[in-house]
């Protein structure tokens, strides 16, 4: 009977695996935000998308991940909370904004259309960091933002490259202040990632020998 369970079990164990990835528990939040490196320790194929994302936008993880952390604390199905009809009755959603990288509807179909990636959702990690990472590799481009301006790279990405042009941004305290905060974050998580980039960088057999 021993034997025959040995058998049996990798059969039972691959569906199981695939049920749980399907049901979101790959997707939970980090158990500590504020932190780079314990996010990417926790979630190691968040870190891969991330450099994955890097290498194909030229834009840092600090800066990306200071994104999500903004615009959904890291929730995969996250959305703008719904308006309040007579100030009672739960209404409509402000936009069509939704997922990690809170991408709205029209902007998500850009970067579908542009990537060739028509299967992208924006509940998927791996696909909300190369979501980001295009779109501010845009801004970089049409307004000449650096990649690691974090501050006004969150202004584009807020009020559209157009927007950003005209200066938009500039008699909203409130977006201001959240611009700044983004900028805060991408330093911390820089500082913490020039410490923690080489181990991350070692393979699974390396990290276990070593």
């Amino acid at each position: 009977m021993i034997g025959h369970r040995r058998q049996i079990w990798p059969l039972f164990a691959l569906p199981l695996c695939w049920l749980l990835l399907l049901s979101g528990c790959a997707t939970t939040q980090p158990s500590n935000h504020a932190n780079i490196c314990d996010i990417f320790a926790e979630n190691r194929s968040w870190y891969r998308a991330a450099i994955r994302a890097e290498k194909r936008w030229q834009v840092p993880p600090p800066v990306t991940m200071a994104f999500i952390y903004q615009e959904s604390a890291f929730q995969a199905r996250a959305r703008p909370e719904r308006t309040r009809l007579l100030g009672i009755i739960p209404w409509k959603r402000p936009s069509s904004a939704r997922g990690y990288a809170q991408a709205l509807d029209g902007t998500w179909s850009e970067y579908r259309q542009a990537t060739g990636n028509w299967r992208a959702r924006r509940s998927n990690f791996a696909d909300a960091t190369d979501f980001i990472g295009w779109y501010n590799h845009h801004s970089q481009r049409r307004n000449r933002i650096p990649p690691t301006d974090a501050r006004n790279l969150y202004l584009a990405y807020h009020e559209g490259h157009g927007g950003y042009a005209r200066g938009t941004y500039r008699n909203k305290p409130r977006l201001l202040n959240t611009a700044n905060r983004v900028q805060q974050n991408a330093d911390r998580y820089q500082r913490q990632y020039d410490q923690c980039e080489k181990e991350l960088s070692r393979g699974w057999l390396r990290r276990l020998l070593f």
